[in-house]
């Protein structure tokens, strides 16, 4: 904790001073007042003497005001030192993420990162406002009352060398039994995050199959393990005051008790013994809340260790340094668009790879269909173009380069990638569209929309470009969404364009609109001197056979590399799959 406090306090760092200076201001005050008590009772009280009493009252007053005003000063300086850094980590943290590979995003896992820029850095804030307000009155008021309790009589102070141990004792017997729930709870929260967003993300599922019932029970069993493990925490927290309160008071018997006996003989004063009472009383409260700042700085740095673990985890994608590398370069050598080299990739905690030993080459301005069934490794293949990951063996070449010795931010604004899951954003149709260029025309997204069979509907829409976009496109139907993904991706003309079964919600006539947009832009790009190289992933042979190299998958590998009627030739797997989608004169 103390670790990730250092690496954030920066600017805040005054804060941590003049609070705490704040708070010494008013634990002065506090240990002064008993001793004006004690003068009131001795000076006022004993002798009837009114002036002397409202005197010591009126400097009661003023101590108390002057101690309101410290306290004041402190709580702002804690609450600007705690939002602001919270702020900060929450602004790293999101960073972090937007830095980590799919791969790394796969290990932490949606909800745990969720959980930990929200409730963990939560728990951050409470214990840095904490530690500027309390982290020095306590301690400070603890020992600044046992040692004037001490000057006032040492006899009655073995008290406190008995009451004192037992409270610690206590202490330690519950933080040692809490500890190792508070990193169990913190998973058991993340667990109900995960059910949460799925039960929310996918409400629409849960309806059609009428599984509301199914995953109330779901939800309360993970929120029941997760309660049960925080009241446990609880009833043991719990034990800490009620046993510190019970040792306080029998401490201010005994006081009281062997107090009373020494005020007969005329050793102490009655104001002297209440001044012990006193101290006696702020030293154990201030244990006990020591205890309760213990347990709030035990949690904070439970949760600082789940960030820390996020931001000192090293990106799996190295980012190249730019060497100067451009396109032009790509089309005087005459480089393939694509290359494969003997790739094989296999997904963490996979027991096998995903896709192996995949070879074949795309020229410049090529199209390349991936076809194959299920879970063949298509989409596979696509990411390790775009370099979502990095292949476990063999290399991967976009235009005549090695996708590892490309800066990242040059490769991702050279391929346009249309993902099989889409997503789109809250904001408008135009600031979607504008993701790969944010200084792109409204000409060139309207041209974008046309190639992808969107303007029309876009036009209907009053608002046009400016109609919003509710969160992940819900006020769009799903062949619409898919549509404004493909415009998208087309935005800052591309020379590598994915298409990651990107026309499965069309139906087959705006499917073939497509296509041949895709064609024409494909020429028009080829007159001008900057050809579009086209990949296309999709389990329809209609989407697929036209283009110049057609890779079949088939449980990772490529059993197919060749034309169209190559493959019906020579390739069984791919005359199956035409058989079960063409008629047979076709595939005849």
């Amino acid at each position: 904790m103390l670790r990730l406090i250092k690496r954030f306090v920066g600017v805040y760092r005054r804060y941590f001073i003049l609070g705490p200076l704040a708070k010494l201001v008013e634990v002065c005050f506090d240990l002064v007042t008993p001793l004006v008590v004690a003068s009131m009772i001795d000076v006022g009280v004993a002798g009837r003497d009114v002036d002397a009493v409202l005197r010591h009252g009126a400097v009661l007053v003023l101590m108390a005001v002057v101690g309101i005003s410290a306290t004041l000063v402190c709580q702002k300086m804690a609450a600007l030192a705690s939002q602001g850094m919270g702020t900060d980590m929450r602004r790293e943290l999101y960073a972090q993420i937007n830095r980590l590979s799919c791969a790394d995003l796969d290990r932490f896992g949606t909800p745990s990162l969720i959980t930990r820029v929200t409730n963990d850095v939560n728990q951050m804030q409470l214990a840095i406002a904490l530690a500027v307000r309390m982290l020095i009155r306590w301690p400070f008021l603890a020992l600044g009352s046992m040692m004037a309790a001490l000057l006032i009589d040492v006899q009655l102070g073995v008290v406190f060398l008995v009451c004192t141990p037992l409270i610690g004792f206590v202490f330690w017997l519950v933080m040692a039994k809490s500890v190792p729930f508070f990193k169990e709870m913190q998973a058991k929260l993340d667990r109900v995050a995960l059910v949460q967003r799925e039960a929310l993300s996918g409400a629409r599922v849960i309806r059609a199959f009428s599984r509301e019932r199914d995953e109330r029970v779901r939800f309360d069993g993970a929120a029941t393990e997760q309660s049960t493990v925080a009241i446990a925490v609880g009833k043991l927290s719990s034990v800490l005051n009620p046993v510190t309160f019970l040792v306080m008071n029998l401490g201010v018997c005994a006081i009281l008790w062997s107090g009373g006996m020494v005020v007969d003989t005329g050793r102490l004063t009655q104001g002297e013994v209440v001044a012990f009472v006193n101290y006696m009383t702020q030293t154990l409260l201030a244990i006990v809340y020591v205890a309760n700042l213990v347990v709030v700085f035990t949690r904070a740095s439970a949760s600082a260790s789940r960030i820390n673990e996020v931001l000192d985890c090293e990106p799996a994608l190295a980012c190249a340094a730019d060497a100067g590398w451009d396109m032009d370069q790509a089309l005087v050598s005459g480089a393939p668009a694509l290359s494969f080299h003997g790739v094989a990739f296999r997904y963490p905690s996979a027991s096998a790879n995903a896709v192996e030993d995949i070879t074949f080459q795309l020229p410049m301005g090529g199209t390349l269909g991936i076809i194959g069934g299920t879970g063949s490794g298509k989409s596979t293949l696509g990411a390790l173009m775009a370099r979502l990951y990095d292949a476990s063996a063999g290399s991967v070449d976009v235009f005549g380069a090695d996708v590892r010795d490309w800066p990242l931010e040059r490769l991702r604004a050279s391929v346009g990638v249309v993902p099989q899951a889409v997503q789109l954003v809250s904001g408008t149709v135009a600031s979607n569209l504008r993701w790969r260029d944010a200084n792109a025309s409204d000409a060139e997204l309207w041209r974008a929309l046309e190639v992808a069979q969107a303007a029309e509907f876009v036009r209907a829409c009053p608002a046009g470009l400016e109609t919003p976009v509710e969160a992940g496109g819900k006020n769009f139907s799903g062949g619409q969404r898919q549509r404004l993904t493909i415009a998208r991706a087309l935005v800052g003309d591309p020379w590598l364009l994915v298409l990651d079964d990107a026309s499965s919600a069309l139906d087959l006539r705006t499917d073939a609109a497509l296509r041949r947009a895709l064609r024409a832009l494909a020429r028009e790009r080829a007159r001008a001197g900057r050809p579009l190289t086209t990949v296309v992933v999709s389990q329809r042979v209609s989407a697929v056979r036209d283009a110049d190299l057609v890779c079949v998958m088939r449980r990772g590998r490529a059993v197919g590399l060749g034309s169209h009627e190559e493959l019906l030739r020579t390739c069984e797997v791919y005359r199956e799959i035409c058989a079960s989608q063409l008629a047979g004169e076709e595939v005849a």
